[in-house]
């Protein structure tokens, strides 16, 4: 098994947040929606900028998603994390997904300390591949 914790927690999430969803069907951050979609997850998107056209619910943002958010799923750029902080201690979910080549380590310091998981500098859909051999 490729890591305990991120597997355990793939394996029990069901509802994953996507924060910088892409209506883009070509971009990155759109293929790794669509796979978790695939795979079962409850996808949502917040985009503050974009929130119609697409093939899942896009909030404008964190606090707007009306359901209980197991991960959040970030794509968006290092230095923007920060503003993002607030609201997902309001929301407070199990965790925070930093894609690949994103990672702040001062931003999350408030999430971690609050017993939110960090994950950081990874891609969820590999992860998850590895976990699960998908």
């Amino acid at each position: 098994m490729y890591n305990s914790n991120k597997c355990e927690l793939l394996k029990n999430a069901k509802r994953i947040a996507v924060v910088g969803l892409s209506r883009n069907p070509f971009k990155i951050i759109r293929m790794i929606a669509d796979y978790l979609i695939k795979y079962g997850y409850l996808v949502v998107g917040v985009n503050p900028y974009n929130c119609d056209e697409f093939d899942v619910p896009v909030y404008k943002s964190l606090i707007d998603v009306p359901l209980k958010i197991d991960i959040v799923n970030i794509f968006r750029k290092s230095e923007d994390i920060a503003e993002l902080i607030p609201d997902i201690l309001k929301i407070n979910p199990r965790a925070v997904w930093l894609q690949q080549g994103i990672k702040n380590d001062r931003a999350v310091a408030p999430l971690i300390k609050n017993g939110i998981m960090v994950i950081q500098d990874e891609c969820i859909k590999i992860v998850h591949s590895m976990c699960f051999g998908a």
